[in-house]
């Protein structure tokens, strides 16, 4: 049965609105605040999804989110949204309705599907899709926008949380042995070094980790790389993986090439992608099924 709820895109309005007021409200605060500025009846505010999600909530939530792409919104703190000047700007321009084609005609918008296929290429219509294709390219969009959520989200911590969620995602990746040895080593005196990981239970073989929170379009140079191979080379060691919310400059990634010292790279968006992979400061919401004719059954 379809749903007489408004859809995601329509929610951004009642959002926009809400917080005009200047107020800072919790997620949850703002889920009701919005289902009251849109009328849902009880009818309307009780249904779920197959997750057991209620479904104003999850439409709501995607609204916010692309509202913070496009810096409408912003989250001062943990859990908590206000309206940015552009914010305003944005609902004065766009009073009754708001779609996603507008957002994307705010400069520097972004919507979050990276661009895998050539600028002569465009992406396939719906129609053109067959069902498998449609839940493939449903997840990607869903990964997508989790990663640049993530990688905000992790920008708006403070540096000890961003370093242990690095050095707690080594480990998840299986670099931490069978005992899964980490430690992250004191901000006041770590010497470069933001993470060990002990490979086997000796500590015979470890991994050196720098982690650095950058501004998401910010760049992290040569002479950062430099520095932390310094590091490494004051431990004696021969690798080492430097991690960032942002990018690495040319010259950075030159650099750690051509030194002996075996540094591994990763940035901004890499770091969202491993994070979703081996389930680092995510969760499955919900797991599909997708079924087929067993042939066997038929012989």
């Amino acid at each position: 049965m379809t749903s007489a709820l408004p859809t995601w895109d329509q929610f951004m309005v009642p959002t926009l609105k809400v917080l005009s007021d200047g107020k800072i409200p919790s997620r949850r605060e703002l889920y009701d605040l919005v289902a009251h500025e849109t009328h849902l009846d009880d009818e309307q505010r009780a249904e779920v999804l197959d997750s057991g999600e209620r479904r104003f909530e999850n439409r709501i939530s995607w609204a916010i989110t692309y509202l913070v792409k496009a810096n409408a919104i912003m989250r001062p703190s943990r859990g908590h949204h206000s309206i940015t000047e552009s914010g305003r700007i944005l609902l004065e321009a766009h009073p009754n309705s708001l779609t996603e084609a507008d957002l994307r005609l705010i400069e520097g918008y972004d919507d979050g599907r990276k661009k895998y296929l050539p600028a002569a290429v465009s992406a396939p219509a719906p129609d053109e899709l067959d069902p498998h294709e449609l839940v493939e390219r449903g997840i990607s969009r869903i990964n997508d926008e989790v990663a640049s959520n993530l990688l905000v989200r992790l920008h708006s911590q403070d540096p000890a949380f961003f370093e242990q969620a690095v050095v707690d995602l080594v480990v998840a990746m299986g670099y931490g042995g069978a005992d899964a040895r980490a430690t992250r080593t004191q901000l006041s005196n770590d010497e470069g070094i933001d993470g060990i990981i002990d490979q086997d239970v000796l500590g015979l073989s470890r991994v050196y980790i720098q982690a650095k929170r950058y501004s998401l379009d910010s760049s992290v140079g040569r002479p950062d790389i430099q520095s932390f191979v310094g590091a490494l080379q004051g431990q004696q060691a021969n690798q080492g993986v430097f991690i960032t919310t942002g990018r690495f400059s040319s010259g950075a990634v030159e650099y750690a090439k051509s030194v002996p010292t075996r540094v591994v790279l990763i940035d901004g968006s890499r770091l969202a992608e491993l994070m979703i992979r081996y389930r680092v400061g995510v969760q499955v919401k919900r797991t599909l099924q997708i079924v087929d004719v067993d042939e066997d059954f038929f012989e």
